[in-house]
């Protein structure tokens, strides 16, 4: 990194005792900017008074009164049954425009002053377990608001179908869903008000819709932001063929229902996509595959990341928690280096927080020890509104500085780093015989105690950074193949990472073989979910494999016995050499005065 461009680097102690000499050095930028990058935001302070981050300066426009907008999609024919069958499907959005002097919104013709960009959070929730549309929410509305409407920005809340006061059917992520999100990013493109650049922003479900919307190659999407959001639905309720416990039931057991609320469009949910759900979670659970076969797509429809490649033409910054047990941070990673080698312009930020947005302190404050608490404050980042300010200034207004791309990347302990890409380029990948081990055992499965074994200690500070890997030969007692889970934890006892497979997805991925020979070995090549973490040197990492854990569940072909041919086994860490000059400080975070020596 730019080591000239940090003011001042203040680290954690238990992190780096013994890595400071004693006089403070500071280092000043070599010029000052209105955007200054991460790095360069040590010092500066930022308003950390209400639930979300504020902008650094307040723009100079109004907020004017919120519009109740419907927006028709015609692409949804009878061919998909609901609102299909009448001919009216309709997506709503309530939409909040900047009070500009000399700009009549309702004119047929606007000069380039009064056209404006729109940023806009699009699902299921508004109405919905949450206000209506035409209410700013606190789950993001109203971030967006507050901050990005005085700037000159138009920001719309969007009911995806079957919610709020969108008709039709609740598609879970289906095609209807995407036409209908596609629908209303022409509309909000094509206004007269409007720039031409629209930009989509939200977490979970609305940051999935991001995904959803840039499938279409739509010239009028800019940019998507999607927190913590799904590259496809498959993707996340299955890895590897092991399905969390949600999986099974997600369409119809979880949102299906917000299709149905006692209003005269109850019947139009009984479309194709919804009537598809109710058999194929139970499906897939039973093969842990797409059940692809005899022309079903329902899993296909839902899969994004493959079209997205093909046909965006925007940007994209994914954020992600790196402690998310809801949606995991293999949606980022190696998300982020198939968009740039797609030559997609990306940037992500990834922190130690869970199923949060960056700038929230009460649910960063909620995190458990190994699953966030060691990085808590250091996460928070009231720098974020200014952050998107100039994320959205530059690909929706083309004004400001070019975002410097790569990763800001958080460890466990806390500490933050840029990286160019993630997992790094200079990333070393050592390889270990598992046999070197001394593994606990060599058969596994449902009625047998976990095996364990266990690496180190270090001799120096490292830098555990990315997906760790365990490939061995495993072969099954019966054709029910076998399930295998494995955790790692640090010295205490505290979780560093997870891996899950069912034996009949050996390759990994998602095309499994519908079953395996009994006493026939396979080659289980196991991959590690996405981590970051810092081991001070003497300190060792230790694996646990057992049956299942977390919330995932084998299936009923993946309960059997399997013999571990030890031998074979070979672990590969990457490991990242970093130092502390490598870390830069987050503002407005007290490390305390032991912690405050600089590199």
């Amino acid at each position: 990194m730019r080591k000239s461009l940090f003011m001042l680097v203040i680290l954690l102690p238990a992190m780096f005792s013994g890595c400071f000499g004693e006089d403070e050095i500071v280092s000043l930028p070599e010029e000052e900017s209105g955007y200054p990058q991460p790095w360069e935001r040590a010092d500066l302070i930022y308003a950390d008074t209400d639930i979300f981050s504020r902008v650094s300066v307040n723009g100079s426009f109004g907020i004017d009164a919120v519009r109740s907008v419907f927006v028709d999609v015609d692409s949804i024919t009878a061919a998909d049954g609901g609102a299909g069958l009448t001919g009216d499907a309709q997506v709503h959005l309530g939409l909040w425009l900047p009070i500009i002097e000399g700009c009549d919104w309702e004119a047929e013709e606007l000069t380039p002053e009064c056209q404006v960009p729109v940023i806009a959070e699009i699902g299921p929730y508004y109405s919905d377990g949450d206000v209506d549309a035409l209410t700013p929410a606190d789950r993001l509305g109203r971030f967006l608001i507050e901050n990005y409407v005085p700037h000159g920005y138009g920001v719309a809340q969007v009911s995806v179908f079957g919610t709020g006061e969108s008709n039709h059917c609740m598609d879970l992520m289906g095609t209807d869903e995407q036409r209908g999100i596609d629908a209303a990013v022409t509309w909000m493109g094509s206004q007269g008000w409007s720039n031409g650049k629209v930009g989509i922003i939200g977490k979970s479900y609305d940051g999935s819709t991001p995904w959803q919307a840039a499938t279409f190659g739509n010239p009028y999407l800019a940019t998507i932001v999607p927190m913590s959001g799904l590259i496809g639905v498959h993707e996340l309720m299955w890895r590897n063929g092991s399905m969390e416990a949600r999986g099974m039931i997600m369409h119809n057991g979880v949102y299906g229902s917000f299709g149905i609320d006692g209003d005269s469009d109850d019947s139009q949910n009984l479309c194709e996509g919804y009537m598809e759900g109710y058999y194929n979670g139970p499906a897939a659970y039973l093969t842990g595959g797409m059940v692809d076969y005899a022309g079903n797509d329902y899993w296909t429809e839902r899969s994004f990341l493959d079209r997205v490649v093909e046909n965006y033409n925007g940007s994209i910054y994914i954020i992600q928690g790196m402690q998310d047990w809801n949606v995991d941070p293999h949606m980022a990673f190696p998300t982020h280096q198939i968009a740039e080698t797609a030559g997609i312009e990306i940037k992500t930020l990834a922190g130690q927080w869970a199923h949060d947005y960056p700038d929230r302190e009460s649910g960063h404050a909620g995190q458990s020890p190994g699953r966030g608490a060691e990085a808590f404050p250091y996460g928070l980042r009231w720098d974020w509104a200014d952050e998107m300010l100039y994320w959205f200034d530059w690909y929706l207004k083309g004004e400001g500085e070019a975002p410097v791309l790569g990763v800001e990347i958080q460890d466990n302990r806390g500490g933050w780093r840029f990286e160019t890409t993630w997992p790094s380029v200079d990333t070393e990948y050592v390889a270990i015989s598992v046999v070197d081990l001394s593994p606990t055992g060599a058969i596994m499965g449902s009625a047998r105690g976990p095996i364990t074994f266990s690496y180190g200690p270090f001799t120096e500070d490292t830098y555990l950074a990315g997906m760790p890997t365990l490939h061995v030969d495993v072969a099954p007692h019966t054709t029910n193949s076998g399930h295998i889970f494995i955790e790692m934890t640090d010295d205490s006892g505290m979780h560093l990472g997870h891996a899950v497979m069912d034996l009949r997805f050996h390759a990994g991925g998602r095309d499994g073989s519908p079953s395996l020979v009994p006493f026939s070995p396979v080659t289980a090549m196991i991959e590690f979910l996405p981590l970051d973490v810092f081991l001070a040197a003497g300190e060792s990492i230790h694996f646990t494999l057992s049956q299942t854990g977390e919330d995932y569940v084998p299936s009923p072909a993946a309960a059997g016995d399997y013999s571990i041919n030890w031998e074979t086994g070979t672990l590969t860490l990457p490991l990242a050499n970093r130092t502390c000059d490598d870390l830069f400080q987050v503002p407005m975070q007290d490390y305390g005065e032991e912690a405050a020596r600089q590199c």
